[in-house]
């Protein structure tokens, strides 16, 4: 086999891969929600604030965040999961923070410290 054709059936293989991973992911754990983005965007809307978020500060709560989940997201049921993980990611923001919140305060979970993190929720303070 040559190079050409081996480096093809690789790619392939990676293509096929990767969607059955990712929703293996989504459907025996916590969603894969894309946070990047939303802490980018929430630095620059902060700008103005008293209290600014830096990206690192965003990234950290959403990364606790995720890994509060991990333990309650099995004992949670399905029909919260899915509810609170649609407003999690509506409007095109995901956060990790306001799927927590969400979780927490349908009685799953324990209450966590204050993160913020992209949450579309946030309590921002206008200077």
């Amino acid at each position: 086999m040559d190079f050409k054709v081996s480096c093809a059936l690789l790619s392939a293989a990676c293509f096929i891969a990767l969607p059955m991973s990712a929703s293996a992911q989504t459907r025996g754990g916590v969603p894969d929600l894309k946070v990047e983005a939303n802490c980018k965007a929430t630095q620059e809307i902060d700008k103005s604030l008293t209290e600014p978020q830096s990206y690192e500060a965003c990234m950290r709560d959403e990364q606790t965040a995720q890994q509060q989940l991990g333990p309650v997201w099995p004992t949670t049921p399905e029909a919260i999961r899915s509810q609170c993980t649609t407003e999690a990611s509506s409007g095109g923001i995901d956060s990790y923070v306001d799927l927590l919140a969400c979780i927490q305060m349908n009685g799953f979970g324990q209450p966590a410290p204050p993160l913020r993190g992209a949450s579309k929720n946030r309590n921002k303070k206008q200077g």
